[in-house]
């Protein structure tokens, strides 16, 4: 599929599948999701909403969303939290990530103090939580990615951070009898930002990539959001722990080649590749959901197309090759 505008893209990502009809059908009462304003929640607001027209499907964020009807509140404040509707189905999607270097205790307080307050005000409810695959260490490429057995080890206070919401949410399961699913991603893509958009501008403005994080996972944000959608089926208490990405590990090396085929230009590289990288395995949920339905091909394409016809993107890198832990 070749998109051409944002209007196209939105469309794109935020049309259910028959799968997501059904998930939302079968699903007892309203939809509220937390945190919505950011990179993937207003595609997932629009996509429930198409697949369940009947229901109510609240955004929450602390800024009106373009386009999206919201719900603002500042969900650290405790009083404001409790006015929100109730809603037996919550999806979580508030965290900090990028300028948490120099603040750090506004990202603790977002990632972790914000989870507790979430989990307690909806103890009622069934959660679907979105975490991140940086709780893992790095691991082998050959080993296939981080299974939801290898043990946690965040590198750096993000990371650390993002560990602590999980806790959050495993306790106050267990507590309360929540039923919760967490879902760890790892990396989502959308034409306008992602790994592939930051490695194929690269190729086309000439710039070199460094490989030193030499291997990657990605999914399509459309596909993200319908796992998530189709997650509730999967919530328990305690909380069960998934991995969102997709199936292949890539070659951050072999993305830049394909990227460079389709540009006509030679990519430049720096560094060598480290013999360990961030990456997950997806099976356990690809045996639940089945895979993710858009493929990395068909991504780097779309991607490609974009960047050769000069589309509008958030200017906002990933920085997936950092190996610090410093965000």
């Amino acid at each position: 599929m070749i998109l051409d505008t944002e209007e196209q893209l939105e469309d794109f990502l935020s049309q259910p599948s028959d799968a997501d009809c059904q998930a939302l059908a079968a699903l007892e009462g309203d939809l509220l999701v937390l945190g919505a304003a950011g990179k993937m929640g207003p595609s997932l607001v629009q996509r429930a909403r198409r697949a369940a027209p009947r229901k109510n499907i609240y955004a929450v964020a602390r800024s009106p969303i373009p386009q999206v009807e919201t719900i603002t509140a500042d969900l650290l404040d405790r009083a404001q939290l409790a006015a929100l509707p109730d809603a037996p189905n919550v999806v979580f999607m508030a965290g900090r990530k990028f300028g948490s270097t120099g603040n750090e205790a506004l990202t603790w307080a977002t990632n972790a103090l914000l989870p507790a307050l979430a989990a307690e005000r909806f103890a009622h409810s069934r959660i679907v939580a979105f975490s991140t695959g940086n709780v893992y260490p790095f691991v082998p490429i050959e080993s296939g990615g981080a299974t939801e057995e290898t043990v946690a080890a965040p590198v750096g206070e993000y990371a650390q951070s993002a560990l602590a919401r999980e806790r959050m949410f495993e306790y106050f399961s267990t507590k309360n009898g929540t039923p919760t699913t967490i879902l760890r991603l790892n990396y989502a893509i959308d034409l306008r930002y992602g790994v592939l958009l930051d490695i194929g501008r690269k190729v086309f403005e000439r710039q070199p990539i460094d490989v030193a994080m030499g291997h990657v996972n990605v999914i399509w944000q459309g596909d993200a959001n319908s796992a998530c959608l189709r997650s509730f089926a999967l919530c328990q208490s305690p909380a069960r722990v998934l991995n969102l990405t997709g199936g292949e590990t890539l070659s951050v090396r072999s993305i830049a080649t394909r990227f460079g085929e389709r540009f006509g230009i030679q990519p430049l590289f720096e560094g060598d590749e480290s013999p360990t990288a961030l990456l997950s395995n997806a099976s356990k949920i690809n045996s639940l959901l089945g895979p993710p339905a858009v493929g990395v091909m068909e991504m780097i394409d779309m991607t490609a197309h974009w960047i050769q016809t000069a589309r509008p993107t958030w200017s906002k890198p990933t920085h997936f090759e950092t190996r610090s832990g410093r965000f």
